[in-house]
């Protein structure tokens, strides 16, 4: 069949609901999947999960019935997380799964993150999903569905892994509508602390704010709930709970680089030093010295859940994170970005310390920063535009390529790259002083205007 092909990234199948990702689309790539598991020598069943945007559920629909028309048996765990889908993975008897998600995307957008065995499934792999796709090649059969529920079996798991909290904690946390309603609070009645939700009604419309704790604008509402409510902390998940947003008891955000520190710095404590810690290019430098000063091996990567996933494995590293605030974790769970895990374990955390996370990172050296920040470029642009500003600045910087060019200017750093999931270049700068931030921001945004795209 026609398929958009540009709805295949790098880590996911991610498109319009209606336009590029539509009811025939999901079919089409559920025969897919069958022949690509028939393909590989795979058999089992196939765990779906769907998160709680309202065009979900018709793409939940066409995917078991693309499955199932190409007999492969179906375990439909409902409208949860997208960490309960990895996690039926290791506890419900299947042989793959896939969860439909937008993640943090727009409520118009929705698609697929599949996983064969507990891998997940990207790049080429993907590429072979919509060649099977153009191809039509599925087998016939059969299948049939069974619903399994695992909410209440996953938080059991999160408590017996996390265990009572050492000290009384009082805490509030945003669930921003998104699939992590369903789950939040039930655990954190299981952590027994004092705890105050915000928007722990799920609507997958997002009616109160986007749910993405990358941006600041969509943590205002946290921020001030800690402040008014006296609170230790609070915590934010996106739209499917696979990243987690963190504010400290002043109402400043700790962004995903300065929470791996305290996740890194407890791993290298209680397991050892000398073991690898994964971060992607868009961390600050005082990350990677904080990794080094606590005795763990700092390896920069690529910016992407399955990509950190594949390289976890291959340096058989305890823990990794993203800017983005995914945040994984093999030492002790699955080795899958868990937003809701990873509160409980921060939580732990904080409790067996006795002090606050603004005390806990108080030694870091200070760093002056940008967030994210995202400039529209078309899919058909980005990735050419990078490569060209790696051969530009390399003219006369040392360039990191390893994801987009981390531009080295010995005192800061710049960074352009593509986003893997949307048409926009992610930019961000660091330096040691506001004055240098403002002049490596200059430079390399008046090249990114030179090239024709709006800043």
């Amino acid at each position: 069949m026609t398929i958009a092909a540009g709805i295949f990234r790098q880590n996911d199948i991610r498109g319009v609901v209606g336009q590029d990702l539509t009811t025939e689309a999901a079919r089409a790539i559920g025969r897919a999947y069958a022949a690509l598991m028939h393909e590989r020598g795979v058999a089992g069943e196939i765990a779906i999960g769907r998160d709680n945007r309202p065009n979900g559920n018709a793409l939940r629909d066409a995917l078991v019935d693309g499955l199932t028309c190409a007999g492969i048996d179906v375990v439909d765990i409902g409208i949860v997380p997208t960490p309960l889908l990895y996690w039926s993975l290791h506890h419900c008897g299947v042989a793959g799964g896939i969860q439909v998600t937008g993640s943090h995307n727009p409520p118009e957008y929705n698609g697929f993150k599949l996983c064969l065995g507990t891998e997940s499934l990207h790049g080429h792999d993907l590429q072979r999903l919509l060649a099977l796709v153009q191809a039509n090649a599925a087998p016939d059969g059969h299948g049939r569905v069974r619903a399994e529920a695992v909410i209440d079996r996953y938080v059991a798991d999160v408590l017996q892994r996390t265990g009572p909290l050492a000290r009384p904690m009082k805490i509030v946390y945003d669930c921003g509508n998104g699939a992590g309603a369903l789950v939040a609070p039930q655990l954190m009645r299981g952590l027994g602390i004092e705890a105050t939700g915000l928007f722990t009604e799920s609507d997958g419309t997002f009616p109160n704010h986007h749910p993405d704790p990358t941006v600041s604008e969509n943590l205002v509402d946290l921020i001030e709930a800690v402040q008014r409510e006296g609170a230790e902390l609070g915590i934010a998940f996106d739209g499917d709970a696979d990243r987690i947003g963190l504010v400290d008891d002043a109402g400043r955000i700790i962004w995903g680089d300065h929470l791996l520190i305290l996740y890194a710095r407890d791993v290298l404590a209680r397991t050892g030093t000398g073991q690898p810690i994964i971060f992607d290019v868009k961390c600050s430098q005082a990350l990677t010295d904080e990794i080094t000063r606590a005795g763990g091996i700092p390896i920069m990567w690529k910016t992407g859940h399955s990509l950190v996933k594949e390289k976890m494995k291959e340096s058989n590293a305890p823990i990794a994170g993203e800017m983005s605030g995914h945040m994984f974790f093999t030492e002790g769970f699955y080795g899958h970005d868990d937003a809701l895990y990873g509160a409980a374990r921060l939580l732990r955390i904080v409790a067996e310390s006795g002090r606050t996370v603004r005390a806990l990172l108080a030694d870091v050296p200070p760093f002056v920063s940008t967030p994210e920040i995202r400039v529209e470029c078309g899919d058909d642009r980005k990735f050419e535009l990078v490569e060209r500003a790696v051969r530009h600045f390399r003219a006369s910087h040392d360039v990191i390529d390893v994801d987009g060019a981390r531009v080295l200017f010995g005192d800061g750093w710049g960074l352009i790259r593509a986003s893997n999931t949307q048409p926009i270049l992610v930019t961000r700068y660091e330096a040691r002083s506001a004055d240098r931030l403002a002049a490596i921001r200059s430079e390399m945004e008046s090249w990114i205007r030179a090239q024709g795209v709006a800043v």
